[in-house]
């Protein structure tokens, strides 16, 4: 070649070179085309304030993946990046740097000031992770870059929710939801994350107020029944109708308390009598409601007990539970305590435990929404893969409860509610209101925010310019792909099927790809506590993005997790470098002129005209066959078929069999030959680059600046290879395939009898007819190539050589005489010894495993490496005898 190629492939010297190549020529953009299909992928936006962690390398390689695969099969493929502003995570983050820095809380600057510092942050952090999405190789059109606090992006938050309000699909009230005390604001269920802890069940005794009795009630939250207002029973438990309508004192506060019958009640269930605390559980509120009990709210937003608590107030929550328990066991009424698992909501952002709060939200009416997308799902408008979680979206749309939108920050979207300072004027508008349309007096804004999610929902339509009617809106949406983790299938992919049909009357993308966790080597989710994170940036580093990207994608399968270790990449670092060295190999061999002749008319007319061997065929023929499997895997979201195909096509067939057997004419004396074998060498590889690019990128591009630029500029904009049925060849595949499982045969042999490489062998065929004779004796120079074989005889009955090794090959008999190759009596004794000395080992261990004492106390998984080792000995110990046979 004109230039030299480097020994070794240095990605430090390459990847943000190209990187900033591919943005100079802005390859990454794309715009409203007629010519052309779009195709489009709208990114899960990222918090603007996070950090890329090996979830976000997977998920965006995927998308990469897809976007690079489309834009060379011809689409105009646009990929929109962006940050969510992650209303609670940000303002966290701030608070505490607030809090460290300058000992202040977000109180003492007030809430203008705040949101202003905020923005700062944002401004100061929020570009961390785009960068860093550019580090993986992200093909993002970042000139379509958005933010979900975006003027634009605002305005479409507003309008959405003043029609949702105008509808009647938003309203205000008072309902128990998920409280954190921590973060002081509503969560959705959707945020709330269970985990089964070990606890207790608390058996308190209420006295009848007559002094005829008693009722015990269990609770896994004894501080609650300060604020009980009633006890529940089953009308038909006959342990207490006598006790219905009957009044108890409530110990501790002193107060009466009615008995009441509810069919709500499971008489099964504990003792069969249910405390009542409307203010602190969803199911008390709901019979509260019932019975037009009025709830008693005994705690404060932050955790503390409330005035209502009686001597608790200002206590938290959980010295409160001391308090209460110590109280009733000081009075004597606590009957008993068992231990008891129970599933506690903990915060999805800062972990506390959520409480459940009775509280003033706005809710979204989900059910009219949620019909429409169901029906999308059930009738196949929108797919979901894997198939399993559709069932999961299914039975989430037809079991959804409202969506408490509303949350008590200031770093958010504002609920565009404005309230009459004098009046009972009250409406919702996407521009301010200052002055009551009623009365005049002065109106203020609703203080709380809306959920994160409520903006999230929008990102299919709103970044692309809704309301408005824009070209790039009717143009790419609907999107095609969306690729996300299953852990957000009701957070987000489900509401935005939901907005997409209510504001858009049309689904907002065609394909949902869910796709698993990234989880250490020994499962385990990563997380900072564990301090198991594997940080990807370092992984870049070390071992390069290509390496990165080709080792998660091998490691995958469809939408399960992926255990992860670093040692892992060294996957990816090693196939960067086997395709490196074979390009090497080949560009000593070739120059410009023949690069230009690696094309299709020109292999296709000289395959016609029988100039081909037997060897170029084959290759050709795989690579055709490899080609439709790669292209549909990716067409059917089949990530890893897609990566098993090519890899196994270019290290085992391409390298290990089609680079070699091509030396006979790369080093022979027929050039006809030898540029036969080179240009189809050369077409291959160009379509191998082509191949691989989407999932590695930057060495792809590099080499294809060598040995592509004649097609196009640049890999990324050069055509999708298509599968040539001209070069199917079913009978080249059969012979050679022959001819390969003839050589392993030889190969094995050789290895198993100690042959020395340096030594040629003779070898005989016994069995074969007539055309594989043939074939046999045609193929002499691969056999003297890869197994070392100087003649070679084939027909249907030869006799087995005195002293000679044999294999058996599609019913054929395999003869390798010995003599002269190596000295049979040196190896014989040689295989008696590791005979004899693998037997020891053998009774040793297998007198190990029939030892109960370790089978039942070892660790099961040192028990399964003894076994496993057991089964590698006893067959090489069977390969040996079987040696020392084929020497007698």
């Amino acid at each position: 070649m004109a230039t030299e190629i480097p020994k070794t492939y240095d990605p430090r010297q390459v990847e943000d070179r190209l990187y900033r190549f591919w943005l100079e020529r802005n390859y990454f953009h794309a715009v409203p085309n007629p010519d052309k299909k779009p195709y489009t992928i709208v990114i899960p936006p990222p918090n603007v304030t996070d950090r890329l962690h090996m979830g976000h390398a997977y998920n965006n390689m995927l998308q990469d993946i897809l976007i690079r695969f489309k834009k060379m099969q011809g689409y105009e493929a646009m990929w929109m990046p962006g940050t969510d502003h992650a209303g609670i995570a940000t303002q966290n983050a701030v608070e505490k740097h607030l809090a460290r820095t300058e000992g202040l809380t977000r109180h003492d600057l007030g809430r203008e000031k705040f949101v202003e510092r905020v923005w700062q942050w944002k401004e100061e952090h929020g570009k961390i992770i785009t960068d860093q999405l550019k580090k993986i190789g992200c093909a993002c059109d970042w000139e379509r870059e958005s933010f979900t606090m975006d003027e634009r992006l605002s305005k479409a938050v507003l309008e959405v929710f003043v029609r949702l309000y105008n509808k009647g699909l938003i309203y205000r009230g008072e309902y128990i939801i998920n409280w954190c005390p921590r973060c002081q604001t509503a969560l959705s269920d959707e945020e709330v994350e269970y985990e089964d802890q070990d606890g207790h069940l608390w058996y308190l005794t209420y006295p009848v107020e007559d002094g005829d009795g008693h009722i015990i009630v269990a609770t896994t939250r004894p501080e609650t029944m300060l604020g009980d207002v009633a006890v529940a029973v089953n009308p038909e438990d006959p342990r207490y109708k006598n006790l219905i309508g009957k009044n108890l004192i409530l110990p501790i506060m002193n107060r009466r308390i009615p008995v009441i019958a509810d069919e709500y009640v499971d008489s099964e269930f504990g003792t069969g009598a249910v405390k009542i605390t409307p203010a602190h559980d969803p199911n008390d509120f709901e019979i509260g409601r019932r019975h037009g009990l009025e709830p008693i709210n005994v705690m404060n937003e932050d955790g503390t007990m409330s005035e209502r608590a009686g001597t608790f107030a200002g206590q938290d929550r959980f010295e409160a539970r001391k308090g209460v328990v110590a109280e009733f066991e000081r009075l004597g009424l606590l009957k008993k305590v068992e231990n008891y698992q129970n599933s506690i909501g903990h915060c999805y952002r800062c972990q506390t435990v959520i409480e459940p709060y009775l509280s003033k939200q706005w809710f979204v009416k989900t059910a009219p929404l949620a019909e429409p997308a169901a029906e999308v799902v059930r009738d196949g408008r929108v797919q979901i893969r894997p198939e399993r979680w559709k069932k999961v979206y299914m039975h989430w749309m037809e079991n959804i409860r409202d969506w408490c939108i509303s949350r008590q920050l200031w770093w958010g979207h504002r609920i565009p509610v404005y309230y009459c300072t004098a009046c009972d004027f009250e409406t919702a508008s996407t521009t301010a209101v200052t002055e009551c349309p009623n009365c005049g007096s002065p109106a203020r804004q609703d203080p709380d925010v809306l959920d994160t999610w409520f903006s999230s929902q929008l990102w299919p339509f709103s970044t692309l310019g809704w309301p408005e009617e824009t070209e790039e809106l009717n143009y790419f949406y609907p999107t095609n792909t969306l690729i996300t983790g299953h852990e957000i299938i009701f957070f987000w992919v489900a509401r935005m099927v939901m907005a997409g049909l209510e504001f858009c009357g049309k689904v907002p993308f065609y394909d949902v790809y869910l796709h698993g966790i990234i989880r250490d080597a020994q499962g385990r989710k990563m997380s900072k506590s564990l301090g198991n994170g594997i940080d990807p940036l370092q992984m870049i580093e070390k071992y390069s993005a290509d390496a990165m990207r080709f080792s998660l994608l091998s490691l995958s399968s469809e939408g399960q997790d992926i255990n992860l270790s670093e040692k892992d990449f060294e996957i990816g670092r090693n196939f960067a470098n086997k395709l490196w060295n074979s390009f090497r190999f080949l560009g000593i061999n070739l120059d410009e002129a023949l690069i230009k002749n690696a094309t299709l008319e020109t292999l296709t007319a000289r395959r016609e005209a029988g100039q081909l061997d037997l060897a170029d065929r084959w290759i050709l023929s795989r690579y055709s066959a490899a080609v439709k499997k790669a292209t549909t895997a990716l067409e059917s979201f089949r990530f890893h078929e897609y990566v098993d195909t090519l890899y196994s096509f270019f290290w085992r067939e391409y390298c290990d069999w089609y680079l070699e057997l091509i030396k006979t004419n790369l080093y022979g004396e027929d050039e006809q030959a030898r540029e036969n074998s080179l240009l189809t060498a050369a077409f291959v590889l160009r379509g191998i680059l082509r191949l691989l690019h989407p999932l590695i990128p930057f060495i792809t591009e590099e080499i294809w600046q060598r040995v592509g630029t004649d097609l196009s500029e640049s890999i990324m904009i050069s055509d999708w290879p298509e599968a040539e049925a001209v070069f199917t060849d079913e009978q080249a595949e059969r012979d050679l395939g022959l001819i390969r499982d003839f050589i392993v045969a030889v190969r094995t042999i050789r290895s198993e009898m100690n042959v020395p490489p340096s030594k040629q062998a003779s070898m005989l065929v016994s069995g074969a007819d007539e055309r594989t004779s043939a074939l046999l004796q045609n193929a002499a120079d691969y056999f003297a190539q890869l197994a070392r074989v100087e003649s070679l005889q084939a027909g249907a009955e030869l006799a087995r050589p005195e002293l000679s090794a044999t294999g058996v090959v599609h019913k054929m008999d395999v003869f390798l005489p010995l003599s002269g190759l190596i000295d049979i009596e040196k190896e014989k004794s040689r295989l008696q010894k590791e005979r004899d000395r693998l037997q020891k080992q053998v009774t040793g261990l297998e007198r190990k495993l029939a030892n109960a004492n370790f089978t039942s106390r070892a660790p099961q998984e040192v028990v399964e490496r003894e076994k496993a080792k057991l089964q590698d000995w006893n067959m090489t110990l069977e390969k040996i005898v079987a040696s020392l046979e084929q020497l007698t």
